[in-house]
């Protein structure tokens, strides 16, 4: 990915208030799956103007432009992240709701070869994993 959330938004001619950009940066410096209450708690960190309603419409319109993509990791909220990140996969750990990334090249083989044998070409996927840790 070479360009960020902001370049995005400008290419897509969406209107970038400050709010907008503010929002947008925070997303891009997230290295996690944010919800809307834990963006605009990092957001009015940085501006305090930034209502709930403001984060709510804006991550509505990254996600309806394809700048964001949302995750229901089955914990009853919305989560958000870059739709332009590299692909990987997710392990969500039931206890505290933490979300691992991951990539196996095994698994993508294996899915190809499943797809293929059922007569299709896989064009795209989303893996959730959701387990807790193995006590030792």
């Amino acid at each position: 990915m070479s360009d960020t959330i902001i370049d995005r938004c400008e290419t897509a001619g969406l209107r970038l208030t400050d709010q907008r950009r503010t929002i947008a940066a925070i997303l891009q410096e997230a290295d996690d799956h944010p919800d809307v209450e834990e963006l605009h708690a990092r957001a009015a960190a940085r501006d305090s103007r930034i209502s709930i309603a403001t984060v709510y419409r804006t991550v509505k319109l990254f996600e309806e432009s394809g700048i964001l993509e949302r995750h229901e990791f089955r914990d009853g909220r919305a989560r958000y992240e870059d739709a332009e990140r590299d692909h990987h996969d997710h392990l969500i750990d039931m206890n505290t709701g933490e979300v691992i990334e991951f990539c196996d090249p095994e698994i993508e083989r294996l899915q190809e070869k499943i797809a293929k044998r059922l007569g299709y070409q896989l064009k795209d996927h989303r893996l959730e994993l959701y387990g807790v840790p193995i006590r030792k």
